[in-house]
């Protein structure tokens, strides 16, 4: 008699696994090395750079794109186990190795679901942006869940539903945790007034060099592009001081900001924030004081503070 042949996704399901994670652990290395080094992602669309730009995007002071590549390379470790093992001199090793990373992938991608539905939650509802990165990581993850889940035999349903349970309640709570911190943090950037949020004040003091260069990018035409909320636009606020940045031409992009001028942003197809716009060039990402100087064609005393 025949035995029962393996569906074929239960034969194909890991490496299938390996591949979606591999894409997931490529789009994270990308993501981090934009939010580290102050760029702008290629994106379809002004969210993607919101998203990296906002209090959310970052996690215990690193960026939350760093936990999302260990979570994808975790899951693609995990399915490649087995796949090393010699499937006929070192079968029942490898029957044992599929049994226990599948365990452990179940509980990885059920908490990996469960936080991406509460980043989407955030996406949505608070950052109020479309991110097409951001939507793919979620499809990411219910993939490989699903993948996980049809993937193998279960032996006891009852108890692998009650272990996932544990954890999405576990990640539900250190979520909201995080991100009730992070709320707590950011609150003095959201303050609201009369004419809109503001952000976080400019704690920074404008010398010579900066005021002369604030007036001449002002005189130039030149313009700030950003948010309130935006961490590398607040950055940028303190590398010129509150004296100096109190002259700039600053363009507030977020629709709830104060003095919102959304519109103006729209229309000058800034993708992310800061941007500059300085001689009729769009300059995204945080400037350094120098470069200012030199695009703007300053020719004055250039001994910034910061």
């Amino acid at each position: 008699m025949r035995g029962r042949s393996t569906p074929w996704i239960h034969r194909w399901s890991r490496p299938i696994i390996i591949a979606i994670a591999m894409m997931g652990v490529i789009e994270n290395i990308y993501l981090t090395v934009i939010k580290l080094m102050g760029g702008t992602a290629v994106c379809p669309t002004s969210g993607c750079n919101e998203v990296l730009n906002s209090p959310y995007a970052s996690i215990l002071g690193l960026p939350l794109t760093v936990f999302g590549f260990l979570a994808y390379l975790t899951v693609a470790l995990l399915a490649v186990a087995p796949l090393t093992l010699n499937p006929v001199t070192q079968k029942s090793r490898r029957q044992a190795v599929e049994t226990q990373t599948g365990f452990l992938l179940f509980l990885v991608t059920t908490a990996m679901v469960c936080f991406s539905s509460y980043l989407m939650y955030l996406l949505f509802f608070q950052i109020q942006a479309f991110c097409p990165y951001c939507i793919a990581s979620a499809l990411f993850c219910v993939g490989l869940f699903v993948l996980t889940l049809i993937g193998q035999t279960w032996e006891d349903v009852g108890q692998l539903w009650l272990s996932g349970l544990g954890v999405a309640m576990i990640t539900g709570i250190v979520a909201l945790g995080l991100y009730n911190s992070v709320n707590v943090a950011s609150n003095p950037s959201a303050v609201t007034d009369s004419n809109g949020k503001v952000g976080l004040a400019i704690t920074t003091t404008s010398g010579p060099a900066e005021i002369a260069l604030a007036r001449h990018l002002t005189q130039t035409g030149a313009k700030e592009y950003g948010a309130y909320w935006c961490s590398h636009c607040y950055d940028q606020k303190q590398l010129l001081g509150k004296e100096a940045f109190a002259m700039i031409n600053y363009i507030e992009c977020a629709p709830d900001g104060k003095n919102s001028q959304s519109q103006l942003c729209e229309k000058a197809g800034i993708q992310g924030i800061p941007t500059w716009e300085i001689q009729g060039q769009l300059y995204p990402g945080i400037q350094p004081l120098e470069k200012l100087a030199e695009l703007s064609n300053y020719q004055g005393q250039q001994n910034f503070k910061y």
